[in-house]
């Protein structure tokens, strides 16, 4: 930070129209303390603004409730109470400084008296507001076509299950050409000891990591919503920000509400925003144009927010605009409609993303010892990546240790009798389906594409799977029983054809998703004549 006898005699150019919100936090009887500093080009890299640093006019700067920009000298001002974060909103072509485990250092915590008394420590005493508090920025190339890596829910317990998230994941992405990553929250599982060596493994990746508060990353000992969030501001700031990169704004919400249902009672969390996010929200989206994609980013699912109504009425007025949550433990690519009370004229493209942690690290471990997780909906435990060009984005599913190319599995018999075909069907889960997407099958390679039907249900396969592990998981140290199937939003069926002659054939199915990709499967499946024949 620059020296406390700094003057600043400019800030009389910061007129109240460069302020979003002002007059709504002025009512705010503990906000008596104005913090000032000024945003930066870092030449010499030192953190500190001093000769030959060039003040950087028009970036955004907030107090978590309004935003302002800073004026033609760099120099900004908010009023901040003593429980406080300022930060400031990366802009397009800018990054802020890392810390040692690629975290963005984008922020200043103003705490006098620090966090109160948890079983995880949180913030340190701040003291006095510095006289000055500056933000670093560091050029860099952002193009209109880039990529960024979506992680839900790893949800380590301990440090045994960092290791699994270390060579299912992070050892594949090492070298990746991601712009940057995010985790959509439960970065642990309760234990907020578990984030610092987490920390450590995903930095290995290479690249700035962002991180959403989910329900268990949270000081579960807090008296209130206003404290539950002590130990993640510690290591990763507030819990709602936004920045930009390239064309594209993301907005990190906060949707973790904690509260007490009976007075003195055992706390709870639900799916929440609160009005004093909800006033940095409106100041945010203010200052973003119409034309910019808007990428909002959450832990719990939009449709499961209490008080979503408002951000509804805000967003739906964008024609860009798509929100990512967790929390579920299953991928879903979820349209919200009119049923749902969206007034937009088009759905909103809602993703719940897929989870590092499958079911939270359970069933049968695989010969690495790391368990197979799949979730509940049939599909593997991964990641996803999204792609960004312009106002346009598209979503890659990639599940853990595999090809990119597995996206798909069919379930068929080894074997079937020509007199069992009618009561045979075909199921395909297709992992990053929805219901915009087209499912196609045919019985080799001379045969008609046919339409397969989406259904809602459990995926049969991972039923059996469910079913046979209850049956020999034997001592629960072995493994942690698997999560039960549920129904899935990206399975499709079809019948067997009746008029398959006798032999081995290949079962072709291809799907053509939202954004008009292909991508394909295939699967043998062997025909007898009857059942006494089947073996032979």
């Amino acid at each position: 930070m620059i020296s406390a006898n700094r003057s600043f005699f400019a800030f009389g150019a910061l007129c109240t129209a460069c302020v979003i919100g002002t007059d709504t936090f002025a009512q705010d009887s503990t906000a008596t303390i104005k913090a000032t500093g000024v945003v930066y080009l870092d030449a010499n890299s030192n953190r500190e603004f001093d000769d030959g640093d060039k003040p950087l006019p028009d970036v955004r700067v907030s107090n978590r409730r309004d935003v302002v920009r800073t004026n033609a000298e760099g120099e900004y001002e908010l009023m901040v109470d003593n429980d406080d974060i300022i930060f400031v909103v990366k802009p397009k072509g800018y990054r802020t400084p890392l810390s040692e485990d690629n975290l963005p250092q984008f922020y200043y915590i103003h705490k006098p008296e620090g966090s109160p008394d948890l079983k995880f420590k949180g913030v340190e005493p701040t003291g006095e507001l510095p006289a000055s508090v500056d933000f670093p920025l560091y050029a860099q190339k952002e193009p209109e076509q880039f990529r960024a890596i979506l992680f839900g829910d790893p949800q380590p317990r301990d440090q045994k299950e960092v290791d699994y998230i270390a060579h299912d994941v992070v050892e594949e992405l090492i070298g990746t050409d991601a712009s940057f990553g995010v985790t959509l929250g439960d970065i642990v599982f309760d234990d907020l000891e578990i984030f610092m060596p987490l920390n450590k493994t995903v930095a290995l990746i290479g690249i700035p990591w962002y991180n959403v508060i989910g329900n268990h990353d949270i000081n579960l000992d807090a008296k209130d919503d206003v404290q539950n969030d002590e130990t993640f501001e510690r290591i990763y700031g507030p819990a709602y920000y936004s920045f930009d990169y390239g064309q594209v704004h993301f907005l990190v919400l906060d949707d973790i509400e904690w509260y007490h249902p009976t007075p003195g009672g055992k706390g709870r969390y639900r799916g929440g925003l609160g009005e004093e996010q909800m006033t940095f929200v409106r100041n945010d989206l203010a200052m973003i144009p119409d034309d910019q994609l808007v990428v909002l980013l959450m832990h719990v699912p939009l449709v499961d927010v209490r008080d979503r109504t408002e951000l509804y009425r805000l967003i739906e007025k964008r024609p860009f605009c798509v929100s990512v949550s967790g929390h579920t433990h299953h991928h879903e690519h979820r349209f919200i409609k009119k049923e749902d009370g969206w007034l937009g004229p088009e759905p909103h493209h809602h993703i719940i993303n897929v989870t590092v942690s499958g079911s939270w690290w359970s069933g049968a471990p695989d010969e690495r010892g790391i368990p197979h997780t799949a979730m509940a909906d049939g599909a593997p435990n991964g990641y996803s990546i999204i792609s960004f060009d312009g106002t346009n984005y598209k979503l890659d599913f990639k599940a853990a240790g595999r090809s990119a190319d597995y996206q798909m599995q069919i379930h068929a018999p080894e074997l079937v009798t020509v007199d069992k075909l009618r009561e045979t069907n075909i199921y395909v889960n297709v992992f990053n389906g929805s219901e915009r997407s087209k499912v196609e099958m045919r019985i080799g390679k001379d045969d008609d594409w046919t339409a397969m039907e989406q259904t809602r249900e459990a995926d049969p396969q991972l039923q059996k799977v469910y079913d046979a592990e209850a049956k020999v998981i034997g001592d629960p140290a072995n493994w942690r029983k698997m999560s039960k199937p549920k129904a899935s939003t990206h399975l499709w069926n079809a019948a067997f054809p009746t008029d398959t002659n006798v032999g081995t054939h290949l079962i072709e199915v291809r799907e053509t998703d939202m954004y008009g990709r292909v991508t394909s499967s295939q699967r043998v499946i062997r025909i007898a004549p009857n059942e006494a024949q089947a073996g032979s």
